[in-house]
């Protein structure tokens, strides 16, 4: 536990120093990243219920508005993996403390922004500051427990995230109705300087210095694969309605299939000449890791999606006012918690990998029940029944699925395997935002009147169902056997 791993030049490496922590330092550092990380998520969702006033605001249209929320998204999936490389070559603190403070200052700009598109840019700056920091606090928890401890504290992360993307519209809604200084929307964002600022301290007090003992050369080429890869992707996707998708839409579309198989051909080729590339395509071998990938973008587009028209539903749709939104969106929070704290070590082991199959079918019946609820017109109660039922599946999803995929990991490949992993989360949330995002804004008309809002969502929400029928396939090509215990 004592001995020095070290990097080439002699430096004791990240693991060592974790290795040394005491359970108080443990804690500490735990607490530290788990704030960081809960800010993060939140700032994946908490625009949403800020949209109606944004657009009053700055005058926003549709576009501006998806790109306000697939933009952050995009932006954090695309350097991501990139992140958690950088964290493995020059230390996890340091990108840790790098981040926070850069995810600061951008949520400063977000809060000033004068126009829409000064507005989507600084979502781009924020998400892209939120891959620097993101990817290093998985690789932390990776480093600070063992396997068979770390599924417990990675279980915790499911709920974390959970409670946080779900959470985003209830705290964004306090903070619009309380107009703090006459700020209004301003406030979701402003809110992160102090608790960035406060992270800044923390994490370079708490957190284990060092870096990888078994720092790989950084892929540039790599990175820019992936870049191309993402952007051919998602601008489409947002941009091809109101462009009347042009024929150039289409063929950025198709040009996916060969940049993914020129990014693995690179990826294979720079393992076999140099001995280290972006990510290592070997992971994908790994039955747990490249099945958890698939599921989790899938997964994220279904929740994504859901969020985003649940928000527009709740506000032009019911017309509730930004506080009464955020506070309907109680029952699904509670519902992610319950569901994500069912989940103890032994119904994990009774159920196996159907623990993912059955949250799927409750968020299925949720989500089908509210669009059937908005249809009747039925009492606010079974509005709020139907988002518990639809939280409840969604935190037995998102609690064991990061977990399942990370299990199998060589922890040098923390870093790398941990951003790739939130890679996929986070473009499963821009395409969600972009794919089924269009989807209700052609139905919804824009989403101005409260009918065709309902109508739209009802279609969002069947939508999102085929997806999570998607997810329940999915878990079944999980391994029986979910966790080594060694």
């Amino acid at each position: 536990m004592t001995s020095l791993a070290s990097s080439p030049a002699g430096i004791e490496s990240a693991a060592a120093r974790a290795a040394r922590f005491s359970p108080a330092a443990r804690t500490l550092a735990f607490a530290t990243v788990s704030v960081a990380f809960f800010m993060d998520v939140l700032d994946g969702t908490i625009v949403n219920v800020a949209i109606p006033a944004i657009r009053g605001s700055l005058g926003a249209g549709d576009i501006a508005v998806q790109w306000m929320v697939a933009g952050y998204s995009t932006a954090f999936a695309i350097l991501l993996i990139g992140g958690g490389r950088l964290g493995d070559l020059l230390g996890y603190r340091r990108m840790f403390v790098g981040g926070m403070a850069a995810f600061t200052l951008a949520s400063a700009l977000c809060g000033f922004a004068q126009t829409p598109t000064q507005l989507v840019l600084a979502r781009l700056f924020q998400g892209a500051t939120a891959a620097c920091m993101g990817p290093q606090v998985l690789a932390i928890i990776q480093l600070l427990y063992p396997p068979a401890e770390r599924v417990r504290m990675l279980s915790f992360f499911g709920l974390l995230g959970g409670l946080a993307a779900v959470l985003g519209p209830v705290i964004g809604g306090a903070l619009i109705e309380a107009d703090i200084a006459g700020l209004g929307w301003r406030t979701i964002f402003l809110i992160n300087l102090p608790v960035g600022f406060a992270g800044i301290v923390a994490g370079t007090w708490l957190l284990p210095g060092g870096r990888s003992a078994h720092p790989l050369r950084f892929d540039l080429a790599g990175n820019a694969l992936v870049v191309l890869l993402l952007f051919a992707l998602v601008f489409p996707l947002v941009e091809g309605r109101q462009l009347g998708w042009p024929w150039w839409c289409w063929a950025l579309l198709l040009a996916t299939v060969p940049i993914a198989a020129w990014l693995l051909a690179h990826l294979r080729q720079r393992m076999a000449r140099v001995g280290s590339a972006l990510v290592d395509p070997a992971i994908f071998r790994e039955r747990s890791f490249g099945n958890g990938l698939l599921t989790s973008v899938i997964f994220a587009s279904a929740s994504s999606g859901f969020l985003l028209v649940l928000t527009m539903l709740l506000q032009v749709g019911l017309g509730l006012d930004p506080l009464a939104a955020g506070l309907a969106h109680m029952p699904l929070a509670i519902g992610v918690g319950t569901g994500v704290s069912l989940l103890g070590r032994r119904i994990v082991s009774r159920l196996g990998r159907s623990v993912i199959a059955v949250g799927a079918g409750g968020m299925i019946l949720g989500v089908i029940g509210l669009a059937a609820t908005v249809l009747l017109g039925c009492p606010i109660a079974a509005t709020e029944a139907c988002l518990f039922v639809a939280g409840l599946g969604m935190g037995t999803i998102s609690g064991p699925l990061s977990p399942i995929a990370l299990s199998r990991i060589d922890k040098h490949h923390a870093g790398a395997a941990s951003g790739t992993l939130k890679t996929v989360q986070q473009l499963g949330a821009a395409l969600g935002a972009a794919s089924v995002g269009t989807l209700f804004f052609v139905i919804a008309g824009g989403a101005v009147q409260a009918g065709p809002t309902r109508h739209g969502f009802v279609a969002a929400a069947g939508a999102v169902a085929v997806l999570l029928l998607l997810v329940a396939a999915l878990s079944q090509r999980f391994p029986r056997k979910l966790f080594d215990q060694t």
